[in-house]
Formats: C-alpha cells, sequence, structure tokens
C-alpha cells in the first residue's frame, strides 16, 4: 500500500504539478481539514515506518498547498520536528532505544553523515532550480515505491 501511494504521489507530481503549480487545490476550511486529514496520516505513516512523513509531506505541501517545492521543503522540516519528537517519545517508552545502543557506530556515522547532508543541501538549495528538485524528488518516490514494492514482495 505504502508502494502505491509513493508512486501515485510521484505521479501527481509528474503530470499534475504543472497545469496548477502555485495553486492550491483547496482553500479555506476545506484546505483546512484536508491538512488536518494529510497530517493523521502522514503522521501515522511516519510512525509506523519510523521516518519524518518529509517524502509525503513535501507533496502534499506542493500539491495540495500550492507551496514551492524549496519552501515546502524547508515547512517539512518545521512540521517533522514534532512528528519525530512524538516518535522518538513512544520509542523511548516501549525501550526500542536498546538497538541504538546496539548500533551506537552506525547511528553516530549516519548521524555526521545526515548534519553534513543538510548543510550542503542547505547550501545548493540558492543554487539548484525548482524545476530540477520537483522531478528529482518524483524520481525518488518512484525509486522508494520500487524498493518498497521489493521488500514486500520478499518477506510476502
Amino acid at each position: 500500500m505504502i508502494a502505491a501511494l509513493l508512486a501515485l504521489i510521484a505521479l501527481v507530481l509528474i503530470v499534475g504539478h504543472g497545469a496548477r503549480a502555485g495553486e492550491p487545490v483547496l482553500t479555506g476550511v476545506a484546505q483546512a481539514l484536508a491538512g488536518v486529514v494529510a497530517g493523521l496520516g502522514i503522521g501515522i505513516v511516519a510512525s509506523l515506518l519510523g521516518v519524518a512523513g518529509g517524502e509525503l509531506l513535501i507533496p502534499t505541501l506542493v500539491v495540495l498547498f500550492g507551496a514551492d517545492v524549496k519552501l515546502a521543503g524547508s515547512l517539512s522540516l518545521a512540521v517533522s520536528l514534532p512528528t519525530m519528537l512524538v516518535g522518538l517519545a513512544r520509542y523511548r517508552q516501549d525501550r526500542s532505544f536498546a538497538t541504538l545502543g546496539r548500533e551506537r557506530a552506525f547511528v553516530l556515522v549516519m548521524a555526521a553523515g545526515s548534519v553534513l547532508g543538510a548543510f550542503a543541501g542547505g547550501l545548493l538549495l540558492g543554487v539548484v532550480p525548482a524545476a530540477v528538485l520537483l522531478p528529482a524528488l518524483a524520481l525518488i518516490l518512484l525509486v522508494s515505491a520500487w524498493k518498497v514494492w521489493g521488500h514486500a514482495a520478499r518477506d510476502g
């Protein structure tokens, strides 16, 4: 189901974004309700998969709210922070952090790489045009969908 959702979002970004670029799909109360429903769904998926939800948040902000892809990336970080804090609290409560202790070297290396990547991405944000970022996001979503589908097929 997640693979299909990712592929559908990629398709909407590729096919449907150009016609209404910069325009929200909904406005007013309908937009607020859609935002709450989308946030609820993204929060559930993010908690289930242990991610911040950016792969769903950014396309939602671009398509549903008409945000520029660069702004959507920044907004995604702001929205992801509370999601991650709630997820961390839940994982702490059920003692899932024991895995972090056993995998400390991996966690530290990945965290260092993520910090460096975020810094480099922040520098590139002013250089890389949105016309490149949107197809790149769609490609990442398609690759993710393919990987999730393959993983689900193997695990039955």
